[in-house]
């Protein structure tokens, strides 16, 4: 098999908890969601692994995460700057906001030479596709031939509040049509439903995919995200300068309108896992160690080595 690259979004990791040291483990051992995700990728067949994170994170990261990884893959860490900008724009008076997660795999484009998948740290997604996302990218695509896993809604919703989900909508060949950002999702019988302006809902039945930010990219979108850029900045800075973020769907997305690529959609029966509220947190520990009772996880991802 080629070489394929895991690319970790995680310059946000750890902010909502004040810090890495912070973030609660997810099991007995002292996993957290992070770990999990980077096992089921390393035992799929990756062999590298680009972590994306602030420069300021670097010695914590190693000592809380990397240094455990480390000896089972290739390790690498790209750094998400808020002046990594095209040349001719600058970062807004007042602008502390990152630029969104098509800018983080922006900035990892150094590191990246070879088909990879992206996904966030702080989500689990599930043994079974980071296998369905692997085969793909080693099955010699074109170029210009993507993919994405998609999940169904119903299993990527917590009980405790809303979440902002990516709802797909495919062309009936297993190809995705588009993605559109819903904010505001909340479970119901027999699916969710979003709402735009907090009265009216809008029912979206269970099945319906969604995306979770689990990618699977040719080298050739990080051209495409570098070459959009510019227009991008262009058009949403004098609107929302200080938040507006350049998310990563909005490349395959263009690309499928202008016909010029195309993403596969990978169907998967994992159940989505995630800390979005305080309150989720029993549900997913439970969940975790379910698995480990079953087998699916060892008790010690990473055998007796610890940081």
């Amino acid at each position: 098999m080629a070489h394929t690259t895991l690319v970790v979004m995680a310059a946000g990791l750890g902010s909502r908890y004040g810090g890495l040291k912070q973030i609660a483990p997810v099991d007995d051992a002292g996993h957290i969601l992070i770990d999990f995700s980077i096992f089921d990728a390393v035992r799929a067949g990756f062999d590298r692994l680009v972590c994306i994170i602030k420069p300021e994170m670097e010695q914590e990261f190693h000592e809380v995460i990397g240094c455990r990884i480390a000896p089972f893959v290739e390790l690498e860490y790209a750094f998400q700057r808020p002046d990594v900008l095209p040349e001719g724009f600058a970062i807004p008076e007042g602008r502390t906001k990152p630029w969104g997660t098509a800018h983080a795999v922006l900035c990892a484009k150094e590191q990246i030479h070879t088909p990879f998948a992206v996904i966030n740290a702080d989500d689990f997604y599930g043994r079974t596709a980071f296998e369905a996302i692997y085969r793909f990218l080693n099955e010699n695509q074109g170029e210009n031939e993507h993919a994405m896993v998609g999940y169904r809604i119903e299993n990527t919703l917590t009980e405790n509040g809303s979440v902002a989900r990516g709802v797909c909508e495919t062309d009936g060949q297993g190809y995705l049509a588009g993605i559109t950002e819903r904010t505001k999702l909340e479970p119901r019988p027999g699916g969710a439903a979003f709402t735009e302006d907090g009265q009216e809902y809008t029912f979206v039945p269970a099945g319906t995919k969604v995306s979770m930010n689990l990618w699977g990219f040719q080298p050739s979108i990080l051209r495409e995200i570098e070459k959009r850029f510019p227009a991008w900045l262009q058009e949403k800075l004098p609107v929302n300068p200080l938040k507006c973020e350049y998310y990563l769907p909005l490349i395959p997305n263009a690309l499928i309108q202008e016909k010029r690529g195309s993403v596969r959609v990978l169907d998967t029966q994992e159940k989505w896992y995630g800390v979005t509220y305080r309150e989720d947190m029993p549900k997913v520990r439970a969940a975790i160690a379910e698995m480990t009772r079953q087998g699916v996880y060892p008790e010690a991802l990473w055998g007796n080595h610890s940081c």
